[in-house]
């Protein structure tokens, strides 16, 4: 059983006609008794096609659901069960629903075709794979529904259903085509008279070009050399000299005077390779032809005139283009041209037009170097066996006499030694100078310049004729083996240079510097401007020569283009030269187009992040920034309520709802606001040495009580970072992990310190991460997994990671063993912690112990347990106190860095993320009031024995500091909702330890 032929109707446009012509033949073929059935066939509603359908077999259609609706599909199984001769498949590109057996109905087709049934089916020239771009930008519509061309060219018969635009328009007016409610509309828009006219062209062309190849092939099946001009074909023969842009212009104007006219230019080269075209004029004149909208082909061939006519035959051209001969008149002597050869041989079907051109006459211009590529020693050595050999040779046979015979073969060995030595000339004249000595000493009469008898005479001929003849070949093998020679030198620089290239890996700069060091020039320079009168930039330069400003003052100047070109400085090369010159040129140009449009794409890529960021803040902004507004706005609705009367309970709760709104919105803004310094690079970190024992249990204050493990030995080396940075940083990975870690297990944060560095690990036991999400989820706007969109905007690990890599560190995400997901923080150790001074005692009281490095958990707000005791220096000899022990102390447990308040006898501190003075102010003999569950701690006023000069004692409404807050007589810490201002005001200095930067604050040193 063979395989089935497909018939497809092809139109410009729906509504040509294509299922109604379709159904016609269907009835001529039945009326002829083939076995047709209607596979499936799309009326749309139009009657005339409908009553078609009235005498032909149906195949019932598959019933599938899909969107809500029941839509009918080909029932592929019933057709190939019902094995007609002849099936129809209306719409060839069009989608199956989901559920189907193939996903296009051509697959379906297809597999009819190979069950051996022959298909008649319909596309419009808009579903084409190739021509979507194109129709796209004459209708403004990209259609979906697409197949493959090859699906289309692989048919038997493709049939032309044509429409004038004028028609099909009228047909559309009639509401033949389309609803009349939507006739209007396709009128104004798909059906505009332009877009008719221009697809009706797509689909002429389409099946033009296919009947050419067609034609093609049957002449290449039964050997047509005829040419048949059904189309016009122009040839222009190229030789790669400057007259080669006339020829292509006059040609395409040749092509455009006829319709579909075709132009083909062909560059035809020996085989041996050795040409003197210039490679950057071939590649002008390649452009040019791609410009005008024709094809460069290049051919290899000896015989160039008969190359240049099978290729015109085979193409089956009408028309060839040459230039006039650039041959001297003397020249023709050697042969009648290219041009002649090709008029005289073309024959009666194939025109010949011969362009003059500003290069008549004026000789090819061939670099011809003869001694020169021999070397100077050798035609030294050359012309002294030429000249002297010969007398030295007659000196030697005075002595003997062999014979006029074997004379003459040994002055024939010197003019050859004289050849291979020294080339054309030396031969000559050695040639010369042998026959003279042969005719004076040894031919009758001797010692005369005449000669007796012709055989002498025939011998003497014979002699310089053989003479000049192996010169010619010795000087001819020893240029074309130099010019060989030079040519795979330049192919291998062109191939290393265009590899690179190609692989990205040479810049400008390089590819200049690769210049200079090839010529030996002094300096090399790419010069560009932006049109004539335009004064001329450097885009880039090598080599220590004096800079160029413009292509004159160079010594060599290479045009790359109009406004652009290459400027050496150092020496005049070759001519030869020049051709590798232009290919570097154009390489160069090469090279800087891409860097610029690197360079675009960049910015392109920037942009497209900032959107992408920008879009994401506005998510952001739309949903999480709304969500605790509406919750701080309910309750605080609810506590003004004079309806309900609010037991203390509910009002605490409604409080305890507030703090939590106000939070979230905290860190998320703060979080915003980094994220976007971080883009904008305004983030600039002042570093110094810092103690992580210190830095790290303040950033636990937004974690749960217990729900973290440190081990940060105290033995460690104090790190470079900038204290407000790296507690934000550290802050927001502990959060994270504590967010994915099982109830019940705890976050291990430890610290070790490795060849120069210190290592930060944050350990969970959560659900991990995979491998491939591991980079991403330090993105901004990036929530790994099901997180849903309470859990945050995706912007605390990118926050930490911009932090760390600010302060020169790193931020990784690696597996834990055994599950869960480690955060490896790692930054630059500075000099080792100064040994601590034994701290003061007390009368009657013993010294503390000394601290010890063990794993501990965080206390209540973050902070140690009252086990861990540091020593701290707090100036004016006051005596350290152990953290969180002793009265008059403050500690501050905030999510992001606020004091974790160290204050002992004369130091106060101000904290939460509110401003609201947690602790109170250690006072001697003043204890702080215990703070209730559920309610705001009480504002507390300082004594004025606390308030530094200048700045107004107490606080404001519900605890915002209105003094830099808590100014002790020689030590005040201000911490606001981000850590701001959590420095050391200490022996008379005041510092701001903001994360947005730090000033001293010179009227509180004075004033302390």
């Amino acid at each position: 059983m063979g395989r089935g032929k497909l018939r497809i109707h092809l139109g410009a446009a729906p509504g040509v006609g294509k299922t109604y012509a379709m159904l016609a033949e269907a009835h001529r073929r039945v009326e002829r008794g083939t076995d047709c059935v209607v596979a499936f066939v799309e009326t749309h509603g139009r009657p005339r096609t409908e009553a078609l359908l009235t005498g032909l077999e149906r195949v019932p259609y598959r019933r599938l659901e899909h969107g809500g609706a029941v839509v009918p599909e080909m029932d592929l199984d019933a057709v190939l069960a019902r094995r007609p001769r002849v099936a129809l498949v209306d719409e060839l590109a069009h989608t199956n629903v989901p559920g189907s057996r193939n996903a296009k109905r051509w697959q379906d087709v297809e597999e009819l075709l190979a069950a051996g049934i022959d298909v008649l089916s319909t596309v419009d020239i808009q579903h084409l794979e190739s021509l979507g771009d194109v129709v796209e930008s004459i209708t403004g519509v990209r259609e979906r529904e697409t197949v493959p061309d090859e699906v289309v060219r692989r048919a038997d018969q493709v049939e032309l259903v044509d429409m004038t635009p004028e028609a099909l328009r009228r047909r559309m007016a009639h509401g033949n085509i389309h609803q009349p409610d939507q006739v209007d509309a396709a009128l104004s828009n798909y059906y505009r008279p332009g877009n008719l006219a221009a697809l009706r062209e797509l689909a002429l062309l389409w099946v033009a070009d296919r009947v050419d190849a067609h034609l093609q092939r049957y002449r290449s099946e039964h050997e047509v050399s005829a040419i048949w001009g059904s189309r016009e074909r122009i040839v222009v023969g190229l030789t790669g000299g400057p007259e080669g842009r006339t020829l292509i212009r006059r040609a395409a104007r040749l092509a455009e005077k006829g319709a579909g006219g075709q132009l083909l230019a062909v560059y035809i080269s020996r085989s041996d390779g050795l040409t003197s075209a210039s490679p950057g004029e071939l590649t002008a004149q390649r452009t040019l032809v791609e410009d005008l909208g024709g094809s460069f082909h290049h051919v290899v061939g000896d015989d160039i005139p008969a190359a240049l006519l099978d290729f015109a035959r085979g193409a089956n051209a009408t028309q060839i283009v040459l230039g006039s001969s650039r041959r001297r008149a003397w020249q023709y002597v050697f042969g009648p041209g290219v041009g002649a050869t090709v008029a005289r041989d073309c024959g009666p079907d194939m025109d010949v037009h011969i362009v003059t051109h500003e290069e008549v006459a004026k000789g090819r211009g061939l670099p011809v170097a003869r001694g020169a590529r021999l070397g100077r020693l050798r035609l030294a050595w050359g012309w002294a066996v030429g000249t002297a050999g010969p007398v030295a040779l007659a000196v030697l046979l005075s002595a003997v006499d062999p014979g006029l015979a074997i004379d003459m073969l040994l002055f024939l060995a010197v003019t050859v030694a004289a050849a291979l030595l020294g080339g054309l000339w030396p031969a000559l004249a050695s040639a010369a100078v042998g026959s003279l000595l042969l005719n004076f000493l040894y031919t009758p009469p001797l010692h005369t310049w005449s000669v007796s008898g012709p055989r002498n005479i025939i011998a003497i001929v014979i002699f310089v004729a053989v003479g000049a003849s192996v010169a010619s070949v010795v000087d001819l093998a020893a240029r074309r083996t130099h010019q060989a020679a030079r040519l795979r030198a330049e192919s291998g620089i062109l191939s290393f240079l265009a590899g690179n290239v190609l692989r990205g890996e040479t810049g400008l700069e390089d590819l200049l510097e690769r210049v200079r060091e090839t010529f030996g020039m002094e300096s090399a320079a790419l010069l560009e401007r932006a049109g004539d009168v335009e004064p001329w930039t450097c885009a880039g330069r090598a080599g220590r020569g004096r800079p160029v400003e413009r292509p004159e003052d160079a010594d060599v100047e290479v045009p790359v283009g109009d406004h652009m070109a290459l400027a050496l400085t150092g020496r005049v090369p070759p001519a030869e030269d020049r051709r590798v010159l232009a290919a570097f040129a154009a390489q160069a140009a090469v090279v800087l187009d891409r860097r610029r449009l690197r360079e675009e794409a960049d910015r392109a890529l920037a942009l497209a992040e900032r959107n992408r960021i920008r879009t994401a803040l506005l998510a952001a902004v739309s949903h999480d920034l709304r969500t605790p507004l509406a919750g701080i706005k309910a309750a605080v609705s609810s506590l003004r309520s004079e309806d309900v009367e609010w037991s203390d309970e509910d009002r605490a709760e409604l409080l305890e709802g507030i703090e939590d709104g106000a939070d979230r919105l905290d860190h998320l803004v703060g979080n915003l606001l980094d994220m976007s310094r971080l883009h904008t690079g305004t983030v600039a970190p002042l570093m110094r040495g810092t103690d992580l024992d210190e830095v790290v249990p303040r950033a636990l204050g937004g974690v749960p009580e217990g729900s973290v493990a440190l081990d940060v030995p105290e033995a460690l080396p104090m790190v470079a970072a900038d204290p407000g940075l790296l507690e934000r940083a550290m802050a927001n990975v502990i959060e994270n992990a504590v967010k994915y870690s099982p109830p019940g297990e705890k976050v291990l944060v430890a610290a070790s310190a490795l060849a120069g560095r210190v290592e930060v690990r944050v350990v969970d036991r959560g659900p991990g991460v995979p491998d491939e999400a591991k980079d991403s989820i330090f993105e901004p706007f990036q929530r790994h997994g099901d997180a849903p969109r309470g859990a945050g905007v995706g912007l605390g690990l990118a926050v930490a990671r911009g932090f760390t890599e600010a302060m020169g560190g790193t931020l990784n995400a690696e597996d834990t063993p055994g599950g869960g997901l480690t955060m490896t923080l790692t930054l630059r150790a500075t000099a080792t912690r100064p040994p601590a001074p034994p701290p003061p005692t007390e009368p009657g009281r013993p010294a503390p112990p000394a601290p010890a490095s063990v794993a501990r958990p965080a206390g209540a707000g973050g902070r140690p347990g009252p086990a861990d005791v540091t020593p701290e220096p707090l100036g004016r000899g006051t005596p350290p106190e152990p953290r969180d022990a002793g009265p008059g102390r403050a500690g501050d447990g905030s999510a992001r860095g606020r004091t974790a308040g160290d204050s002992a006898h004369d130091r106060a501190t101000g904290d939460s993320a509110r401003g609201r003075v947690t602790g109170g102010p250690s006072v001697p003999g003043v204890e702080p009031e215990p703070a209730k569950a559920g309610a705001s701690p009480p504002s507390v006023e300082a004594p004025p024995e606390l308030v530094g000069a200048g700045a107004p004692p107490g606080t404001g409404a519900a605890g915002l500091l209105t003094g830099p807050g808590g100014v002790g007589p020689g030590r005040a810490t201000d911490d606001s909702a981000r850590g701001r201002n959590a420095g050391d005001l200490a022996c008379g200095r005041a510092a701001d330890g903001s994360v947005r930067g730090r000033a001293d604050l010179e009227k509180e040193r004075r004033s302390s």
